[in-house]
């Protein structure tokens, strides 16, 4: 094994003890990007783990279908279109971890017919494409190649240009199909955006990018393929702490992110991830990834004024509260543009008396900062969808989405409450007085 490809495993897996990855979790993640029989835009997943690949995918794979293409039957594509968004979506996530237009593109394959006996990285640019052999990988995709012979045989290929990266992905179709394809963009993504630079946004550089025990994806994982940034938290910003600078989301991202984790107040996402550009979310749970979506574009219109005030109010509660000090009221106004006027303060003050006995110990609640701002109207309901690519928690075992009707509501609405399910806890980290609909018998899985 190359130099290289040490350093990928050590990032990727950790280093192995003595018995090196175990052969049951290389068999996990050893799986190509497979349509549904079932679904034709939607990707399997066989077994746990490779989600953290396979879902960040799919969000940007729908993305592509949803908003992307012409036709109203988005679901039902032909074998060609399956075929381009596909190629399409990777060639968008590896132009995404690239940091600048004037860095390469690296491309993990397996060797062709023609470079059969290859056993190293190849780190020479492409020969010219007429010389190029055409996409037909040899019997190793299909042999059971071990961790170490998989990993002996990968070559390396770079490309100067995303217009040259683009054919190259298409043409590399097969590749992704056969059962390696999914660790072979893992690959690709990470030698793209360069090991260094990962090392250099992970938070904690012993943590590998796959638990070595579970088979999961870290958070690092995660943010790379949706950002292009292997950051370790979902925050937006940096923070401080204990004079350490810990990363997060830096700009808003294609598709979003939520996780059944904040609602057990683990951790908080941020607006970036909350309000994508497009309204596709990946659902996390303590396990899993799915995806969550819907062709409803109000959903994610710029930042609303009342999301606005949340997360500037958020900036002076750094304990996530959602309470502040009075004193500190005059600081979120003036972030916020309002009325800091003294005059004003001073009624501020006369209602602080009114309701507080000590009001020295009076707290501002986000909830009456919020109130303030009158948001943009969603609709009443509007169809919403839900992914889940592992075959076994899909209605006989055929991943196909599960439709449903949603209504976003706000506190003082009547509303049908539905069932409490994970999948609406999730949501709720959003959209507090969501209710959803589904038109099968059984709620769809986070898991």
């Amino acid at each position: 094994m190359s130099d290289t490809y040490k350093e990928v495993v050590d990032l990727v897996w950790g280093r192995p003890g003595g018995g090196g990855v175990p052969a049951s979790l290389f068999r996990r993640w050893s799986q190509g990007f497979l349509y549904s029989e079932a679904e034709r835009s939607a990707l399997e997943q066989f077994e746990g783990g490779p989600c953290a690949v396979i879902a960040p995918v799919q969000a940007f794979l729908l993305k592509n279908i949803l908003f992307n293409t012409e036709g109203s039957n988005w679901k039902d594509i032909s074998e060609e279109e399956q075929r381009t968004v596909l190629c399409s979506t990777l060639s968008e996530i590896l132009e995404s971890a690239c940091l600048n237009k004037t860095q390469a593109f690296h491309l993990a394959t397996l060797p062709h017919a023609k470079t059969t006996d290859s056993s190293d990285i190849t780190d020479s640019h492409p020969e010219p494409e007429s010389s190029q052999p055409t996409d037909s990988p040899t019997a190793l995709a299909a042999e059971e190649l071990g961790f170490e012979r998989f990993h002996s045989i990968i070559q390396k290929r770079t490309l100067r240009t995303d217009v040259e990266l683009r054919e190259v992905v298409l043409s590399l179709h097969d590749t992704w199909k056969n059962k390696f394809g999914v660790l072979l963009f893992l690959y690709s993504v990470i030698l793209t955006k360069g090991i260094e630079n990962i090392k250099n946004e992970i938070e904690d550089t012993s943590e590998p990018l796959i638990d070595p025990v579970y088979g999961h994806g870290s958070q690092s994982l995660i943010n790379l393929l949706v950002t292009g940034h292997a950051v370790s938290n979902v925050w937006d910003g940096d923070r401080e702490c204990s004079g350490m600078k810990l990363r997060g989301i830096h700009q808003q991202a294609p598709v979003g992110f939520l996780t059944l984790m904040e609602s057990l107040r683990y951790c908080k996402v941020g607006t970036f991830l909350k309000s994508p550009k497009f309204p596709i979310w990946i659902l996390g749970s303590e396990t899993h990834l799915s995806v969550f979506f819907t062709k409803e574009m109000a959903l994610v219109a710029p930042e609303s004024p009342s999301e606005q005030a949340r997360r500037v109010f958020q900036t002076f509660d750094p304990e996530d509260n959602g309470f502040i000090l009075d004193t500190l009221l005059e600081d979120v106004m003036k972030a916020l543009d309002l009325v800091s006027e003294p005059d004003y303060r001073s009624e501020r003050e006369r209602e602080v008396e009114e309701e507080a006995d000590d009001p020295m110990m009076y707290m501002f609640a986000l909830t009456r900062v919020v109130s303030l701002f009158q948001d943009s109207v969603i609709p009443d309901s509007f169809p919403v969808y839900h992914y889940n690519g592992l075959k076994q928690s899909n209605h006989n075992e055929k991943v196909s989405y599960v439709e449903g009707t949603s209504l976003v509501m706000g506190f003082e609405d009547p509303m049908v409450r539905t069932d409490d399910t994970p999948v609406k806890r999730c949501l709720q980290t959003k959209w507090p007085y969501i209710e959803l609909l589904w038109t099968t018998e059984r709620s769809p899985s986070l898991n």
